[in-house]
């Protein structure tokens, strides 16, 4: 397998596992970018673009990336606070008068990015079209009772974190999340990032699929985790069912509709890019104030998790390092992507990672390749 890109000096290690993850983990097609204290020392990438193709894999190649639109998109409402324009504890009522319903009205904006709103799942379920109508998922949330009583217990907002979103960011400031994105965060840092693919992006793209680790008997889940994902009644499967039937995420309407928890589209770079952002100057751009990131990495959540079921560590937005989810270090703060993607910030060694791939692996967290990469970053770093 051919790599192409550059890697600063001393970061070689990190080549030499990226075209591993292509020997022995199955990789078609992805990229690797890193970057130190604002600048970019690993960008790499090889394989195919699409993953059922043989087109070559290029430099700016732009994939879905799922859940790991989340950490994009938390951004916009710690944003908001910093600005003052957004108080954390207050409801989320007293922007959304009608979500107060069912005993919502104790639910606060910290919820939403703590994963402790009791809304993970829908009753009736959204096709991709009535999810990507910003007053239809408002409506179905507003409508809908919590699964606990909110700010009492976490559970992982699979895709209910991007409509509860995004009602807040529309009510506050007159926007939908993706036009914020792209006017706020990738506009001004130069992002090939997306939440929301304009047509005329669309060409940079590549397909998305399943792979398998070859050669490798698949590890089996515990018996709890199993069970959740089997249960077609467990807040598991219905959380990860809030859109039935789930959209293939090749087809066009998917990736151009806005949904900040799950169908963001970048370039390793992009992630890479906008996490060395939150923690220091990229550029002279920088996101986030230093009290604003102590506010994100701050553990809100921590323990067994009512959705994913295992243990879980959450800050506001950003998933922790932990057992389910392994970084660069103990303060380390990110999100994963469903399948693969991975991008994630640490703020102690001033390292920000980005990983983008088009091979899907049924992995929800820790995800080999990526974990592969970050083991190389670390023996780098110390």
């Amino acid at each position: 397998m051919d790599v192409h890109g550059t890697v600063a000096e001393g970061f070689e290690p990190v080549r030499a596992a990226f075209a591993r993850n292509f020997r022995t983990l199955g990789d078609r097609g992805a990229a690797v970018a890193v970057y130190r204290d604002g600048r970019r020392v690993v960008d790499l990438w090889a394989g195919v673009r699409d993953v059922d193709g043989t087109e070559p894999w290029e430099r700016g190649t732009a994939q879905v990336v799922r859940s790991a639109t989340k950490g994009v998109a938390a951004a916009v409402l710690l944003l908001l606070h910093q600005r003052g324009e957004l108080d954390l504890d207050a409801p989320v009522g007293h922007h959304w008068p009608e979500f107060k319903a069912h005993g919502k009205e104790r639910v606060l904006v910290r919820h939403v990015l703590n994963h402790r709103a009791g809304l993970p799942a829908l009753d009736h379920p959204l096709t991709l079209r009535e999810a990507a109508d910003p007053l239809r998922s408002a409506e179905a949330l507003a409508a809908q009772p919590p699964a606990w009583e909110p700010g009492t217990d976490h559970g992982y907002h699979a895709l209910t974190y991007g409509w509860l979103l995004d009602a807040l960011v529309r009510r506050v400031t007159g926007r939908g999340s993706g036009e914020w994105i792209a006017s706020e965060i990738a506009g001004p840092l130069g992002l090939d990032l997306w939440v929301g693919l304009p047509d005329a992006r669309a060409h940079r793209v590549g397909r998305v699929g399943p792979v398998e680790q070859p050669g490798v008997l698949r590890a089996r889940p515990k018996r709890a985790v199993a069970d959740a994902y089997a249960d077609p009644a467990s807040l598991t499967r219905r959380a990860f069912a809030a859109i039935t039937p789930f959209p293939d995420q090749n087809d066009p309407a998917f990736r151009a509709a806005v949904l900040p928890a799950a169908n963001g589209i970048a370039t390793a770079d992009g992630l890479a890019r906008f996490y060395a952002s939150l923690i220091g100057p990229v550029d002279g751009v920088r996101l986030l104030d230093p009290a604003t990131v102590h506010l994100a990495r701050a553990e809100e959540s921590a323990g067994p998790d009512r959705v994913l079921v295992v243990g879980t560590r959450f800050g506001l937005g950003y998933m922790l390092h932990g057992g389910a989810s392994p970084f660069l270090g103990p303060g380390s703060f990110g999100h994963p992507g469903r399948g693969g993607s991975l991008g994630f910030a640490d703020p102690e060694t001033g390292v920000a990672f980005g990983y983008v791939t088009n091979g899907l692996r049924r992995t929800v967290t820790a995800d080999p390749r990526a974990q592969a990469l970050i083991r190389a970053v670390r023996h780098v770093v110390g």
